[in-house]
């Protein structure tokens, strides 16, 4: 329970650690046209940002590929460009025309910007090679948020000896506070031809380029403007049909309208309201062969829960989280929603959520109103505590009777975060307590982690506790009832010469116990893993499992039958994995798993997943799956695949087709998803959406569906 706190002095306001690259933006004089063609005059005599330091392969020197960054701002917008001069011959490297493309596949440049300096959150924009844009939130001091979307332009534009990037961001698409004049700032380079990565401050190669304890510092030659309005309404009109063949009813013809409304209370307060949202153009899942005992996670992907989402969706763990966004809307439409999102001043951020749902009389369920309040609280350099307050109450009558929704339940939640200022120490203490009608006792959760993270050693241990009673309606918690201890232990090799850029041992493991620290089962992973220095790799891992049921359980999934509580097992596993260096036009993993299974039974697993691109227009991606489960009867064996081809079309960087099929042979089920986007302004779009699911064998269509959607964003 003390492991976040032996640390204390780590963090106790260390000097920035970048603090002498500074970049200073002057205001320009004439308007700047977007076209990738640096021939203003402001571009001239603007400050230069160069000779960027290399991360990876090795953090050792100055990046051989040179990058020429430049900024400059007016009334309304910051703007950017970038100038990444050629490294090897040949044709740059890009997956597609697609928006927030993969960062390791694509030659690309980002900027990560940090308004308040608070070295915890901010944003980030860029584009790769071809032209396609990534925009992104940022959060946890180095992670990206990439469903965050925004309006802003850019163009990218080649030329024999290097591409050029030039971007105007809108004031108003970012949020900061009026009168500060340092904001954090660095700037990323992926070149995957000479396979350098790279940076203008320097970042220690263990960590990302996003890391915003290694920023620089942007200083402005005055105060930043501030926009005198801030609001955008983003209506949307709908027209689909949906047809249900196994019910044989009528086909369902749809008509919609909505929208939302984005409110700036000031240039870093948020905001955001939602009236009738629809979310049919939102990308589906993907899914995978569920061999898993306890609920599976699928992101967040709806726009309305997603600018400052981390606020509500990462307190927490991966697997404790008392706040997950999919569970509203889930079973009922949403009506209405409101968020207030953002800072109040460089050491508070604050978070407000309500949502009502209507009354459904299809799963026997009144409305719900969802609240969620967050807060949280910067301390020492780059730590912070947060709190956190759900409530979830049913606003009406069940439609019919024998309704047994609860009436409410709540959660209330402090963290203390962990970072210091150097990022080589991190971690949490984390302590929730529900309150549900009728229960009493058992019902808190307490979790806290650290980790050391070097060069050359990576040291993480975490311990969690989740009484049997702790309830979050509004959460994702899959187990219950269980103490759990989880110690891994990394360390890096790096030989001078040769082909192999890292030799990597890594041992982890995961105990579960439960409340009276009984053994119930545990998993330890030994890990080598070969990183070559053209971005390779090839991993040999070996497991070692122990399960006893604490219930029932079919260890197929398909209904043949549970294994009783109690129940023990206890097998091995071998695993060989290669992932294909990413700069190839065609690229690949490859996976093999063999080992026991539950009831003295054998598991073979086999994935993969292929890609070719046809560059910048088409890339086509299929990932496979194959399991062959052997066990006893009633089971004998059972083998599933699961095949999921995906073709991405980007005829333009406004105009993207994409196709993903999925066959499931354990669900039974076959899914086709086609979307049509056309960006016909930025921020604003028409979707043309077919869905379709099938009974593959023998077949026969289950549903239907065909939506057309219209979006316009509309700043005020």
């Amino acid at each position: 329970m003390l492991l976040c706190f032996c640390l204390p002095g780590l963090t106790a306001f260390a000097q920035k650690k970048n603090a002498a690259y500074q970049y200073h933006i002057k205001r320009a004089a004439a308007a700047i046209k977007i076209d990738g063609v640096v021939d203003e005059a402001d571009w001239e005599h603007a400050d230069s940002a160069a000779n960027f330091f290399l991360v990876l392969p090795m953090d050792t020197s100055f990046a051989k590929v040179k990058t020429t960054v430049k900024m400059t701002y007016d009334n309304n917008n910051l703007y950017v460009v970038a100038i990444c001069y050629g490294g090897l011959p040949g044709q740059n490297m890009v997956e597609s025309l697609k928006r927030d493309f993969n960062f390791g596949k694509n030659d690309n440049f980002l900027l990560f910007m940090d308004p308040f300096d608070a070295r915890t959150d901010g944003f980030s924009f860029g584009a790769n090679a071809a032209g396609a844009q990534w925009d992104g939130t940022m959060y946890e001091g180095g992670k990206v948020d990439l469903s965050w979307d925004n309006k802003w332009t850019s163009e990218v534009k080649n030329y024999p000896d290097r591409w050029v990037w030039e971007a105007s961001i809108p004031f108003k698409s970012i949020r900061y506070k009026k009168g500060i004049r340092e904001w954090g700032i660095n700037f990323s380079r992926n070149d995957l031809k000479s396979t350098e990565k790279s940076s203008w401050a320097p970042v220690p190669r263990q960590f990302p380029t996003a890391s915003l304890a290694y920023t620089g510092t942007l200083v402005w030659d005055e105060e930043p403007p501030v926009a005198s309005s801030n609001v955008s309404v983003i209506p949307y009109a709908l027209a689909g049909l949906t047809k249900d063949y196994q019910t044989k009813t009528p086909t369902d013809w749809r008509k919609d309208i909505g929208g939302d409304v984005k409110i700036g209370l000031t240039s870093s307060l948020n905001l955001d309201l939602t009236v009738n949202p629809d979310f049919s153009q939102v990308d589906v899942d993907q899914q995978v062969i569920n061999l898993n005992r306890f609920e599976l996670f699928f992101p967040e992907k709806r726009q309305f829960f997603l600018e400052n989402g981390d606020l509500f969706a990462n307190f927490g763990y991966a697997d404790i989280r008392p706040f997950f966004s999919r569970r509203i809307g889930l079973n009922a439409p949403i009506r209405f929603g409101t968020r207030l999102t953002g800072k109040i001043n460089k050491d508070w951020r604050v978070g407000v959520m309500d949502v009502q749902t209507g009354q459904t009389g299809i799963n026997n369920l009144p409305g719900q109103n969802f609240g969620v309040v967050t807060l949280q609280r910067r301390v020492f350099s780059r730590s912070n505590i947060g709190i956190m307050f759900i409530n979830k109450d049913a606003t009406g009558s069940a439609p019919s009777p024998g309704n047994t929704t609860p009436g409410y339940n709540r959660n209330i939640g402090v963290e203390y975060n962990l970072a210091s200022s150097n990022n080589l120490w991190t971690g949490k203490f984390l302590g929730l307590k529900s309150f549900s009608p009728g229960v009493t006792g058992h019902d808190y959760v307490q979790a806290a982690h650290l980790q050391y993270l070097s060069k050359y050693w990576t040291l993480y241990l975490q311990q969690q506790y989740v009484g049997s009673n702790y309830n979050a309606e509004v959460g994702y918690v899959p187990r219950r009832g269980y103490n759990k201890l989880s110690p891994l232990l990394l360390h890096n090799f790096f030989p001078k010469t040769g082909s192999v850029l890292i030799h990597t041992l890594q041992l982890s493991s995961n105990y579960f116990f439960d409340e009276h620290f009984k053994r119930t089962d545990n998993e330890s992973i030994l890990s080598y893993i070969i990183t070559f220095r053209n971005r390779s790799q090839l991993w040999f891992s070996g497991g070692d499992t122990y399960v006893k049921l604490l219930r029932p359980y079919d260890p197929t999934n398909i209904g043949k039958g549970n294994l009783p509580i109690g129940f023990e097992s206890h097998w091995n596993t071998a695993d060989v994995q290669y992932i294909s260096k990413p700069q190839s036009v065609f690229t690949y993993v490859a996976e093999a798993s063999y080992g026991g299974y539950y009831d003295d039974g054998t598991k073979l697993t086999l994935t993969g997943q292929l890609g070719y691109r046809f560059q910048p227009y088409v890339n086509i991606a299929v990932n496979a799956s194959y399991n062959d489960l052997r066990l006893p009867q009633p089971y004998g064996r059972n083998s599933f695949w699961l095949i999921g081809p995906r073709t991405d079309v980007t005829f333009t960087n406004n105009l993207y087709f994409t196709t993903f099929v999925q066959y499931n042979e354990q669900a039974r089920n076959m899914n086709i998803n086609t979307r049509l986007q056309w960006r016909y302004r930025p921020a604003s779009d028409v979707f043309i959406v077919y869905g379709d699911n099938s009974i593959p064998s023998p077949f026969m269509v289950k549903n239907r569906q065909l939506t057309v959607k219209w979006t316009y964003w509309w700043n005020i």
